[in-house]
C-alpha cells in the first residue's frame, strides 16, 4: 500500500522501457535500438556500485519464426 505513493525511480522507468521494447517485433525496431538500450541501462545501473554496468550485455534473440526477444545480462559485482 505504501508503494503507491512513492515517486518513480530510474529502475522503474527502465523496466517500463524494456517491457515496451519486448512487446514489439524486431522488424518494427530501428537497427540501433540495442545500442541505445545498452547506453540507457549503463547510465541507470552505473549509479549503483553493486552492478557491473560496463559489462552489461544486450541482444535480440530468436523467440519463434517471426519474433525475437530482448535479452539483457546485468552482472552483479562480488
Amino acid at each position: 500500500m505504501f508503494g503507491l505513493f512513492k515517486s518513480q525511480k530510474s529502475k522503474d522507468i527502465a523496466k517500463k522501457r524494456l517491457q515496451l521494447v519486448l512487446s514489439y517485433e524486431r522488424s518494427g525496431l530501428p537497427p540501433s535500438i540495442v545500442d541505445e538500450i545498452r547506453k540507457d541501462l549503463v547510465n541507470v545501473f552505473s549509479k549503483y556500485p553493486y552492478f557491473d554496468a560496463e559489462n552489461i550485455e544486450v541482444s535480440l534473440k530468436i523467440k519463434d519464426i517471426d519474433r525475437e526477444e530482448l535479452w539483457i545480462s546485468i552482472p552483479i559485482r562480488d
